[in-house]
């Protein structure tokens, strides 16, 4: 790289064997002190030990952008979520019926939890945890066999074992095992295998019924558009209904057992999640609007009940024998992310609460659990009032 100094170097030698001259003095002098001005710190070449010394100006302004660069200081990680494994409160729940098929547990848009103990309602308010008794039925209409609020938190709907409301009388036989709402049409189905619509602001309440299962019908939802209604029945079947027509649009006869839990997503609409009672333990995924199974999950247990968080893609499932436990699962990947154990015998029914956070249950060991923070909380930014406004809220964004 430094041609001077490699001929130098090269030519040294000879130098050397010269023979003496007089003249020669003066031409060894200069080679030496050429020498001396080509070597001067040649021994730092490539030596970056030692930095420049950083200007002024630099200094001033990195103390001041440092705080401001999330890419350079900030470590870009999500936190882990922590979950509570116990129950906030655990309340006695006498004379529950433990009956796998029935839907004796439902919470409020008003924060009040209706809850059926053999013949008698009671209310139980989560926010001062007092307790009233609703009312107490007779032995020939009881016991009371399913429970559900209406939308406005105002109106209760009660099935009963021998006789459907006292106010829509006529339509079922046999005892009324599930109900839900859909607006002012409040669906009902029972043991005789019918699911009847009733418009309750009319005399002539039902306007349609809906013929398909061959047993007792143990689970019933409507999407939240209001558009399909899901059912599931004794007969191991899953049915898919529309509000518009009597006859069912998908019927699903992959499980092998009793289908009670049902959800749909709040996030991908059209997507159902199915569980199967003892000897088919499975979760199943639907698309409703193709009638295609996306995916089937062993569970280990009786599956009793299913909710969708709020909030997250997130899937919480109650089971019976032989763990008696809630699940929860991360969705699409169904890995399982916490197990909450306490119950000594079967859920039978499992609610969350209006704002999404905390989830009640009720099991055969006649024990009524709370648990708190199941269910992550929403991302901040914008209030539950801001979120319900959003068009198309069932509708996935695009990323």
């Amino acid at each position: 790289m430094d041609f001077d100094y490699a001929r130098y170097m090269l030519t040294g030698a000879a130098v050397k064997n010269e023979s003496a001259d007089p003249c020669s003095s003066k031409s060894s002098l200069y080679r030496k002190h050429l020498a001396e001005i080509l070597n001067i710190n040649r021994s730092r070449i490539l030596a970056f030990k030692n930095k420049a010394p950083p200007s002024s100006k630099h200094t001033s302004n990195s103390s001041s952008s440092s705080s401001s660069s999330p890419i350079r200081h900030r470590k870009l990680t999500k936190q882990k979520r922590r979950i509570h494994k116990f129950p906030e409160r655990i309340l006695d729940a006498p004379d529950t019926i433990d009956d796998f098929y029935l839907d004796l547990l439902d919470w409020s848009s008003g924060d009040v939890i209706a809850i059926a103990l053999k013949n008698d309602i009671y209310l139980w308010s989560a926010s001062d945890g007092s307790t009233v008794e609703l009312l107490s039925a007779s032995d020939e209409i009881g016991p009371v066999t399913s429970v559900r609020w209406a939308a406005d938190g105002r109106h209760l709907a009660v099935g009963f074992t021998n006789s459907h409301l006292r106010t829509l009388q006529g339509g079922h036989h046999l005892r009324v095992s599930s109900l839900d709402w859909n607006k002012d049409i409040l669906t009902s189905a029972g043991m005789d295998g019918l699911i009847i619509n009733n418009d309750v602001r009319v005399q002539s309440h039902i306007v349609s019924t809906y013929r398909g299962h061959n047993d007792e019908v143990c689970g019933l939802r409507w999407c939240p558009s209001g558009g399909q209604l899901a059912s599931g029945g004794d007969d191991n079947l899953v049915h898919i209904w529309s509000l518009s027509s009597n006859q069912w649009i998908h019927r699903f006869e992959e499980h092998s057992a009793a289908v009670k839990a049902l959800s749909w997503s709040p996030f991908h609409s059209g997507l159902l999640a199915t569980g199967g009672g003892l000897g088919d333990e499975r979760i199943r995924f639907w698309n409703t609007n193709t009638g295609a199974c996306l995916n089937s999950v062993e569970t280990g247990s009786q599956v009793c009940s299913l909710l969708w968080s709020s909030h997250e893609r997130e899937l919480l499932s109650a089971h019976g024998f032989s763990s008696n436990q809630l699940t929860l699962w991360r969705y699409p990947s169904m890995v399982k992310m916490v197990e909450l154990e306490g119950h000594t015998s079967r859920v039978l029914s499992m609610v969350k609460s209006p704002d999404g956070y905390k989830v009640a249950s009720i099991a055969g060991d006649e024990t009524l659990r709370i648990w708190n923070g199941v269910f992550a909380t929403p991302p901040k930014g914008k209030s539950a009032e801001e979120r319900r406004r959003e068009p198309f809220p069932n509708i996935p964004r695009i990323r």
